[in-house]
């Protein structure tokens, strides 16, 4: 139980401090409020993150991926091969564009895709392969690149939870024909809410930059078929400060994440592994338990430690993704996806904490004992 002296640790705890404050009001100020001169700044200053990349800022995490599909020109008769273990935005983008979804299984460790079970899952109509980096650690791009590239088929990386990871040196990003990311108020760094699509190939980003902005470059000559997925300035001005920040913030996380690896002992739990060469920047700390996951959540909580599930129902079991599957006969058998359903709890790893913090989240778990 959480003593009278002691403040509960919240599970995420989104930063938006002075400098984020004056720089939102700068922009108010200037009357230029929406596409203009610090959205242009936020997409250079992001592209130092993905070795150069063309980016593009877009309105949400979700959009990014929509957007980099539609560009992609991904859409009915297609297929994407998806993770279920993901937030249900991964699989939603796919089905905005008119196109199928394909479910693949995941790495115990990582929580990416596996590939072999990528590969199994290609048909002639595979478009795409979609990685998920979950709670910042990289997929298995070194793996997934070498089967996408055999079968000619597209990379979309949702990056969302991962800014700053990296496999073998290569920021996540930055292997595909284009990667998103989300700049939500909880994730590693955020612009209040906003996205950025990332790729190497010019002409794609031009595309992008249409589908933004009603299909047009110039006011009222519409060239393709847009929406309006525009960043506000002050979404971005927001961002920019946040990006001098998050290199900071990324080595707290991954030493709050050390001490945490090396405090936490309670047998039925298993701290997160790290592939080689994988850089984790930890947007979420997840751990597996082994028994009642209810009861350990509930303890952890009566301590004052937050704690959450992502996600307790894959993709595949929700209403819009089953009943539509299982009238078409189609049955998914993603056993590792279930069992991290069944086991995963995240707790907080954010910058904030100090190492009584930290130390209190250990032992809060080291106490759940053998009995679960």
């Amino acid at each position: 139980m959480t003593s009278i002296n002691e403040q509960p640790i919240p599970a995420a705890r989104p930063v938006i401090g002075e400098e984020e404050i004056e720089a939102a009001v700068r922009v108010l100020r200037s009357g230029r409020v929406v596409q203009g001169p610090e959205v242009a700044a936020f997409e250079e200053g992001f592209s130092e993150l993905v070795d150069g990349r063309h980016c593009v800022a877009v309105n949400s995490g979700t959009s990014a991926l929509h957007m980099l599909l539609l560009a992609l020109g991904i859409g009915p008769g297609d297929e994407v091969i998806v993770p279920s273990f993901s937030f249900a935005a991964s699989a939603n983008a796919v089905r905005l564009v008119g196109a199928d979804v394909v479910f693949a299984d995941i790495e115990p460790g990582s929580y990416g895709l596996d590939p072999a079970a990528v590969e199994a899952a290609i048909t002639p109509r595979t478009a795409a392969v979609m990685p998920v980096h979950l709670y910042g650690h990289p997929a298995a791009m070194d793996k997934l690149m070498p089967i996408a590239r055999k079968h000619k088929l597209a990379v979309v990386e949702d990056a969302c939870q991962a800014h700053a990871a990296a496999l073998n040196g290569t920021p996540v990003g930055a292997f595909g024909e284009g990667g998103t990311f989300s700049f939500y108020p909880t994730k590693n760094m955020h612009a209040l809410e906003g996205g950025m699509v990332t790729t190497a190939d010019p002409e794609l980003a031009r595309t992008l930059r249409l589908l933004r902005n009603q299909g047009m470059e110039q006011r009222y000559a519409n060239e393709i078929v847009g929406a309006n997925m525009r960043m506000t300035d002050v979404a971005a001005a927001v961002g920019r400060v946040q990006l001098t920040k998050v290199g900071g913030w990324t080595d707290q996380r991954r030493a709050n994440a050390a001490y945490l690896d090396a405090h936490i002992t309670a047998p039925n739990v298993t701290t997160p592994p790290v592939a080689e060469g994988a850089r984790h920047v930890y947007h979420q700390y997840t751990i597996r338990v082994r028994g009642d996951r209810e009861a350990a959540m509930a303890k952890l909580t009566e301590a004052g430690i937050g704690n959450a599930v992502y996600y307790p129902t894959p993709i595949h079991r929700l209403k819009p993704y089953w009943e539509p599957d299982q009238k078409a006969g189609r049955n998914w058998d993603l056993p590792e996806t279930e069992r991290a359903a069944a086991e995963v709890v995240s707790l907080p790893v954010h910058p904030s904490l100090g190492e009584g913090d930290l130390a209190r989240i250990a032992d809060a778990v080291n106490a759940l004992g053998e009995n679960l």
